[in-house]
C-alpha cells in the first residue's frame, strides 16, 4: 500500500507521512471522509499535495490506511496470542480482550473506516476485506482449537462466535465515551468474560 512498509504499525516511517496520516484521521471524524478535500488536509497539515501524493496516491488512499494500520496492529498482537505457550482458553481470553482495548484506543479510525468504507474502490474494498477476513480466520481457528480439544462447547458453531464477539467490538464507536464510567480493560474484560462464559461446556 502506497506510503507504509511492512512492520511499521501503518504509519509510515516519515514524519510528513504520519502527520499527514494524523491530520487526514481528524479532519474525517470531525466532518466526514467526503466532506473532506485533499487541499484541507495539506493545509492542516503543513504540506503541499505533492507531499501527499508521494505517500499516499490519493485521499482514498489515505481511507484505507486509516483502517489498515489499526487491522495491521490487531493482526500482529493476535498472532503474538495464538502463537503463545498457554492455554487455549487463556489465549482467547487475551484476544478477544486486546482487540476491544485496541479497538477503542484507535476509536476515531474505525468509526471513520465503517462510515466511509462505501468511498473506496472495490479493489480496495476488497483488499480491507480480506484483510479482515484473515484476522477473523485466525481467531476462529483459535476458538476451534478450543472446540476440538473439550475446552469450549461445540454447541454453537465457530464462524457464529465470532460474528458475536466481533458484533460487539464494531459497535463500540456508536456508545464508547472516554468520560464514561468504564475504562477501555474494564469494557475489554467485560466482553471477554461474555465470550468465554458462552463458550464454556
Amino acid at each position: 500500500m502506497a506510503g507504509t512498509r511492512d512492520g511499521d504499525n501503518g504509519s509510515g516511517t516519515k514524519p510528513v507521512a504520519r502527520r499527514l496520516l494524523a491530520t487526514a484521521t481528524r479532519l474525517f471524524a470531525e466532518q466526514g471522509y467526503d466532506r473532506t478535500s485533499v487541499q484541507e488536509i495539506v493545509d492542516a497539515a503543513g504540506v503541499t499535495k505533492g507531499a501527499l501524493y508521494h505517500y499516499f496516491g490519493s485521499k482514498e488512499d489515505l481511507l484505507q490506511e486509516v483502517y489498515s494500520r489499526v487491522l495491521r496492529l490487531q493482526q500482529e498482537r493476535l498472532d503474538a496470542f495464538a502463537d503463545a505457550d498457554a492455554p487455549v482458553e487463556q489465549r482467547v481470553r487475551e484476544a478477544a480482550a486486546d482487540v476491544v482495548v485496541t479497538t477503542i484506543e484507535n476509536l476515531d479510525d474505525a468509526s471513520i473506516f465503517f462510515r466511509s468504507m462505501h468511498h473506496l474502490s472495490p479493489e480496495k474494498n476488497k483488499q480491507v476485506r480480506a484483510e479482515r477476513r484473515r484476522y477473523h480466520e485466525r481467531f476462529r481457528a483459535l476458538i476451534e482449537e478450543g472446540q476440538r480439544s473439550g475446552v469450549f462447547s461445540t454447541a454453537t458453531p465457530a464462524d457464529l462466535v465470532v460474528d458475536y464477539h466481533f458484533g460487539s467490538v464494531h459497535h463500540l464507536s456508536t456508545w464508547y465515551r472516554p468520560e464514561g464510567p468504564l475504562s477501555p480493560q474494564q469494557v475489554a474484560d467485560h466482553l471477554a468474560d461474555l465470550l468465554l462464559r458462552a463458550l464454556r461446556p
